[in-house]
């Protein structure tokens, strides 16, 4: 056991100086890391106590030379990326708006044309119409002037038949009325005991009927 003890005594004294050791080392470095933080927070509070970074007059020079390049690089920008995107859309626009205006000019004169044409047809089916009822018009003139000629033809042609009709009736009937009153007038003249003269009984009955027809 003592034997053991002596063996283990070393072993416990290396152990104890390497933890003092380990433990020396920590602190050193953390007041190392305190007074690095320490000195942060100095130059910190001297650079807040200095003022605005960018009102530093001695940072003016870098200031303006920064400033300078990022104009630049923003010119740059637009002018070979932003400028020629933007101005391609516009005349890409303007070109479409110019097409649009084009097509719409050209259907309203299509429809122009569309509406004359129209008109012109319209015009010209009033004067075949016109033209057509004029002529059916004359022809209808014509056949009813035929018509009437040939009804006043017939009647004409009627009337000298009834006037003939009516002469040849007229002179029968004056002829009967003639033979009947010779002999109603000889038969009166023989009844009275009268002479008959056929002449005097022919005159006086023609003179009669010539009064009587007048």
């Amino acid at each position: 056991m003592f034997s053991l003890l002596q063996q283990t005594a070393p072993v416990v004294v290396e152990h104890s100086e390497t933890v003092v050791s380990t433990e020396t080392a920590q602190v050193a470095a953390h007041g190392a890391d305190a007074a690095h933080v320490a000195t942060a927070a100095d130059a910190a509070h001297g650079a807040s106590s200095a003022g605005m970074p960018q009102l530093d007059i001695s940072t003016f020079g870098n200031q303006i030379v920064w400033l300078l390049l990022v104009l630049a690089a923003i010119y740059w920008v637009l002018s070979r990326v932003a400028l020629p995107r933007i101005g391609g859309i516009i005349s890409d626009r303007q070109g479409a708006i110019t097409g649009d205006l084009m097509a719409a000019e050209e259907f309203k004169q299509k429809a122009k044309d569309a509406e004359a044409a129209y008109d012109k047809a319209l015009a010209d089916a009033r004067a075949e119409a016109n033209k057509i009822i004029a002529a059916n018009k004359a022809e209808m003139h014509k056949e009813l002037d035929a018509a009437i000629a040939h009804a006043d033809a017939e009647i004409a042609a009627r009337s000298a038949e009834s006037e003939k009709r009516i002469g040849e009736i007229r002179a029968t009937a004056v002829e009967d009325a003639r033979a009947v009153a010779r002999d109603v007038t000889e038969s009166l003249v023989q009844n009275f005991g009268g002479s008959v003269d056929q002449n005097l009984i022919n005159d006086a009955v023609d003179q009669r009927l010539k009064g009587a027809l007048q």
